[in-house]
């Protein structure tokens, strides 16, 4: 085949400059064309290294690529050139997603997944996934001679041989290399397979740890799975969801099971589930371990199902969310955003204390990088109905993150930033509240939206690519309400 690592690298290097200006400041974008899911996020060599799922030469999904970038505080990226491309027989179809790990040796191992095609003897296509490896220093991999090395006969009796992809990588206390991969079981439902190495390239399946039984959609996308405070964690991005109103949507979703696992000997016990992100544009996270023992949690800011809400311009599409501190209390997945995030706040802007029944606006809190806070509570003991932050917003152009009292709702949306597309606009989230106090977190970017709801409890995610010049914050209160509001720009 051609050389299409190389042609990939030369587009880069050559287009690359017209993104100038474009960018959102402190999310990764693509260095140019599509991204989608993160990929081998890790720390290698004293760098956070992100790859992704890229199609350069275009902002509509294509032939899987993996991009890559590395940065010193998960805010500010520096781009290295493409890592892969679908250049062997293997993987002609695409290099699809998967993780990395560093080897005893100092080596760097990616894992992904590659897409083939196959041709029975009456010329029906099939489409195979099989996981395969590179190796590298962190800026150039070679594939592995060997190639791939995990296919159908690997797979358990009543699994599929096409659904079985997103190799996740992580160490065992017994010095062993571990790969978690999802498949798709006989009842046509998503299942986690686990499988073990020595060396990172010849490996062994061991056992199913997780099966979903049609509970959670249907394939089941993307693990990541760690242990967090004294629980193990599976993340996973499960198509064809069926909406459970107030906390799971439909279509394609997030899923977080929480419980425990006692090794490879045993199934994961499930304790517990939820919704990672129940805003619009949220998929396919993946997490590691800071040296300060925090949890740190990236996905991609967007969803299969909003794929033609395009940016302005035409030269990209697609952001990775800003880094997330996750934790586990009381059985549930916590995420607020990672303290570095603070290194980019400008003067805080506070009104304290202030009564509101109708709408308030100052052109103080106004902007479209901001970290804003509101803690929202009853005035002289009488819940109020409604309270709405608007944001993005010029006359009736705007997006909204509202909580009702009364159905104890929160619900985000895009449905009046000028959006002409039939997608997801809004979503709700059930946040379980009494008394009419409620705390939101929100975090804006150029086109984006990332909204914390009381200490990190729930969170919701949007895009929003209205003009830029639509800046406006206005805060609305149906009923009388006391709130207090503290707003950082975010712009060092």
């Amino acid at each position: 085949m051609e050389d299409i690592l190389n042609k990939a690298r030369e587009y880069e290097k050559e287009n690359e400059s017209k993104m100038e200006g474009l960018r959102p400041s402190f999310h990764l974008t693509p260095r140019v064309g599509w991204m989608n899911d993160p990929n081998g996020f890790c720390y290698y060599k004293g760098q956070y290294h992100m790859f992704y799922q890229y199609h350069p030469y275009d902002n509509h999904w294509g032939p899987m690529h993996w991009g890559h970038a590395v940065s010193s505080d998960l805010l500010h990226w520096e781009y290295l050139p493409v890592v892969l491309a679908p250049d062997m027989e293997y993987d002609k179809r695409g290099c699809f997603s998967g993780s990395a790990i560093e080897l005893s040796d100092g080596r760097h191992l990616i894992m992904y997944t590659g897409v083939s095609e196959t041709v029975d003897e009456n010329g029906n296509k099939t489409e195979c996934q099989t996981q395969c490896v590179a190796v590298g220093d962190g800026v150039n991999y070679v594939k592995y001679e060997n190639n791939p090395v995990l296919t159908s006969d690997d797979v358990p009796e009543g699994g599929s041989h096409i659904d079985f992809r997103d190799p996740r990588l992580f160490e065992g206390k017994d010095g062993l290399i571990y790969c978690l991969v999802g498949n798709r079981s006989s009842d046509t439902s998503g299942q986690m397979l686990l499988y073990k190495s020595a060396d990172g390239f010849k490996w062994e399946f061991v056992r199913i740890i997780a099966q979903n039984r049609n509970s959670f959609g249907k394939m089941w996308e993307c693990p990541d799975f760690f242990c967090q405070d004294g629980k193990w964690v599976l993340l996973t991005s499960p198509q064809d969801m069926e909406a459970i109103p107030g906390r799971y949507n439909s279509g394609n979703g997030t899923l977080c099971l929480i419980g425990n696992w006692d090794g490879e000997d045993s199934d994961f016990e499930v304790e517990n589930n939820q919704c990672i992100d129940n805003g619009i544009d949220y998929y396919a996270p993946q997490t590691i371990t800071l040296a300060d023992g925090r949890r740190i949690m990236i996905g991609w800011m967007q969803n299969w199902d909003t794929c033609n809400n395009y940016t302005p311009s035409d030269l990209w599409c697609g952001q990775m969310s800003i880094p997330r501190e996750v934790t586990v209390r009381d059985g549930r997945l916590y995420q607020v955003p990672a303290k570095e995030i603070e290194s980019l706040r400008g003067d805080l802007i506070s009104v304290l204390n202030m009564k509101l029944n109708g709408e308030y606006s100052a052109e103080i809190l106004n902007g479209r990088k901001l970290d804003l806070t509101v803690k929202v509570r009853p005035s002289e003991g009488k819940v109020y109905d409604n309270f709405e932050v608007r944001f993005f917003q010029k006359d009736n152009n705007y997006a909204f993150v509202k909580y009702n009292t009364h159905e104890s709702m929160v619900t985000l949306s895009r449905e009046f930033t000028g959006v002409r597309r039939a997608i997801v606009n809004k979503t709700s989230c059930s946040v379980d509240n009494k008394g009419g106090e409620i705390e939101l977190r929100i975090i804006l970017d150029k086109y984006s939206a990332e909204v914390f709801i009381n200490g990190g409890k729930y969170a919701m995610t949007i895009d929003v690519y209205n003009d830029q010049s639509f800046d406006g914050i206005s805060f609305v209160s149906d009923g009388e309400a006391l709130i207090d509001i503290e707003k950082y720009s975010l712009d060092k």
